[in-house]
């Protein structure tokens, strides 16, 4: 399958101090990625590089066999979605115009064209059309990090990052945009970098999970190697709570919701 994104030999550095070092990565098309690990680790920072927002101190990203470095750094962002903790909406521009914000800047004055992807993203992320006339500070704190999911998604770009999306919201309601972008993610296949600083998340969610440490990757997997056979310590402790969760009373391991396989291969 052809990688979407690449990261070869990425270094960043701010007054001589190590962010990210030696960081090598390749995620293919339609991977969904959830990226964990302990605060200051570097995941954001490495999010932030896919869309020229923190430039590398070393080495070279990819976007589809393409150095972003050459690349229109304006016209890079308009076409990779980004949505972060909390909706960060346009407080004055009512929901149907923070949806057709990027695909107005992108398709000019096309405006049926405009309207018909806020209607088909609003329907995709369950927003209903009543709620175009809405501002921001007139919806929940669901609905608005749905409109930012739409936002990000208006344009139709083939890559989604996002930074701790769901933070902001109750348990409940995390729980139910969890859901919502899975299915959104099986219905587009659109490849998708997570940041989270929640195992739970990251297991359920990932079609592979990143662990990084120190600025170093840790273990790159899907869900089920990184419970099966973790490849550090760090890594070990992370998910040592996870796999306790899946023994059943008579202490047999259950099957995993995100991985529908045994926890560990050993039992």
């Amino acid at each position: 399958m052809a990688a979407a994104i690449e990261f070869h030999g990425i270094a960043k550095r701010y007054g001589g101090k190590a962010v990210i070092e030696h960081f090598n990565l390749k995620v293919e098309k339609g991977e969904f990625v959830t990226i964990i690990g302990s605060s200051g680790c570097g995941k954001t920072t490495a999010l932030k590089m896919v869309n020229g927002l923190i430039e590398p101190s070393e080495g070279k990203i990819l976007i589809n066999g393409k150095d972003i470095r050459g690349m229109d750094q304006v016209q890079l962002r308009r076409n990779i979605g980004y949505a972060i903790q909390g909706s960060v909406l346009f407080p004055h521009m009512t929901v149907e115009q923070n949806i057709a914000y990027v695909p107005n800047l992108l398709n000019g004055r096309n405006r049926a064209r405009t309207r018909e992807a806020v209607d088909k993203w609003m329907g995709i992320v369950g927003l209903d059309t009543d709620l175009k006339r809405r501002y921001p500070d007139e919806l929940s704190g669901g609905q608005q990090q749905r409109v930012g999911i739409a936002r990000a998604l208006a344009a139709s770009p083939e890559i989604l990052l996002m930074d701790e999306p769901f933070g902001a919201v109750d348990e409940i309601t995390r729980g139910q945009l969890q859901s919502e972008i899975k299915r959104i993610w099986a219905q587009t296949r659109i490849t998708v970098l997570f940041v989270t600083h929640d195992i739970s998340e990251a297991l359920r969610l990932g079609t592979r999970v990143l662990v990084m440490d120190a600025g170093v990757i840790q273990h790159y997997a899907p869900p089920v190697e990184l419970l099966r056979a973790p490849a550090t310590d760090f890594v070990r402790r992370l998910v040592e709570k996870e796999r306790r969760t899946c023994r059943m009373p008579d202490n047999r391991l259950a099957d995993c919701e995100w991985s529908g396989a045994c926890c560990d291969a050993n039992e």
